[in-house]
């Protein structure tokens, strides 16, 4: 018989029944498997930390994404946005499920190039576009989002300079009752920068005005931001075919849609208080179906959202290196990925499960990652189960922005696994060694001279 761990008694208040002002007894259900293959034997075949995407899950929420907007308007194109998470295998999924891409550089734009996107299905924003970037965007016929005038000056000189007319929109930036508002991108719509930069387009032979675009922020947990946006873009767009005779082509709705993780401050879960996409829609949806859009032209809805379309589909697992009590008796648990692999851990407190079965006791928690850094900390306090040294976890909902925004610090950066939909595993991102940082730098050769 095996001798069973030793658990330091604990003096605890117990909650049975309705809840009090302790709220509900905290039960840490184990995730023991994703998709049918065991977190262990992922552990053990591809090591540890380990980041996991779920294909089905991905295909499943876009589908959901999908439904939500298209049963409601006739005419909806959804747009992948690479920098939510731009691992080869991840984009294309989502464009075999019909989405275009969305990129904010040159180099994202070479990125979707080279996974098979075409030209024109290719939406280029952000503020920064080289002048080789516009001729690379305007040679293959993408569409252009100016995001200030600088850019605009720019683009025409480029355009007189092709065969081929750049088609164009504009990124609005407005007061959507958001604080605080982001207008640091795009034209203002209450001042009049945005009808400035209209006309001025529009009085150019040399562009080609497509679309109108905004992005009104991020992690928006009410609908009625996007109920105020959707108006005042709808009224732009009347207004220019009531003034110029001109209909356009689209209306970006841009991103923004929370996921369900929790917010750090959260008074309640995430997944309790996000809307689902069926909310969104019906925001968005109504207000353009009621403006006075000409039948004829009712323009293509296409919305950019990432982080709700592949949160909930990436896993983080990994093995527990240490536990420890702190200054204060408060215990901490210190895991093998910290901030540099989860930042996102800065702005979430993540949902973090044992990979097998535990006991129900319990402990008030600090979750360190092992980076030499104070503030390498994922979880700051939560009731968790008391793992031991070598015990698995898995931190749920990290696919947004971690493969990304995620840095070489300290330690090397993990293998990325993608599970099928047929439970079959594959590496989409090898782990680095240190070939891999070596290989990008090189020494100046009095330096290799010891003395």
């Amino acid at each position: 018989m095996d001798k069973k761990p030793f658990e330091r008694p604990v003096i605890k208040k117990l909650n049975a029944g309705m809840p009090s002002k302790f709220g509900l007894q905290v039960r840490h259900e184990p995730i023991t498997e994703i998709d049918g293959v065991p977190v262990s034997s992922l552990l053990e075949r591809y090591g540890s930390p380990l980041f996991i995407y779920s294909e089905k899950t991905i295909r499943s929420t876009f589908r959901e994404a999908f439904r939500a907007f298209s049963s409601r308007y006739p005419n909806v194109l959804f747009s992948w946005s690479y920098k939510t998470n731009y691992l080869n295998a991840i984009c294309k999924i989502f464009h075999q499920e019909g989405s275009w891409a969305e990129v904010v550089s040159g180099f994202e734009y070479k990125k979707a190039l080279e996974n098979g996107v075409k030209g024109d299905r290719i939406i280029f924003n952000g503020p920064d576009k080289s002048r080789a970037d516009l001729q690379l965007a305007v040679k293959n016929g993408s569409l252009i989002h100016i995001d200030h005038f600088d850019e605009l000056y720019e683009l025409i000189e480029v355009a007189k300079e092709s065969d081929a007319k750049p088609n164009v929109a504009i990124r609005i930036n407005m007061d959507a009752g958001i604080y605080p508002a982001w207008d640091r991108f795009g034209f203002n719509y209450e001042n009049g920068e945005a009808w400035d930069a209209l006309n001025r387009i529009m009085h150019c032979e040399n562009l080609e005005l497509a679309g109108l675009h905004t992005h009104i922020g991020t992690y928006i947990m009410s609908t009625e931001p996007y109920r105020i946006a959707a108006t005042k873009m709808a009224e732009l767009a009347v207004g220019l075919e009531r003034k110029f005779h001109h209909h356009i082509r689209y209306i970006d709705i841009g991103g923004g849609f929370a996921s369900k993780n929790t917010l750090k401050g959260g008074y309640y879960p995430g997944s309790d208080t996000t809307p689902s996409f069926e909310d969104y829609a019906e925001a968005i949806v109504s207000v353009l179906m009621k403006a006075d859009f000409h039948p004829d032209h009712l323009p293509l809805l296409i919305l950019e959202t990432g982080r709700a379309l592949i949160d909930d589909a990436g896993y983080l697992a990994g093995t527990v290196v240490a536990t420890k009590r702190l200054a204060d008796g408060q215990r901490a648990s210190i895991l093998d990925a910290g901030v540099n692999l989860l930042f996102t851990s800065f702005w979430y407190d993540h949902d973090i499960r044992p990979a097998k079965p535990v006991s129900d006791q319990t402990e008030e928690t600090a979750i360190f990652g092992p980076l030499c850094m104070n503030i390498d900390v994922i979880r700051k306090s939560t009731i968790f189960p008391l793992l031991k040294k070598g015990d698995p976890y898995v931190i749920r909902r990290v696919g947004a922005y971690n493969n990304t925004q995620w840095l070489q610090f300290i330690t090397l950066r993990p293998n990325v696994v993608l599970i099928d939909n047929s439970s079959q595993v594959h590496v989409i991102r090898r782990e680095e060694t240190l070939e891999t940082l070596n290989d990008l730098e090189s020494t100046p050769e009095h330096l290799n001279v010891h003395k």
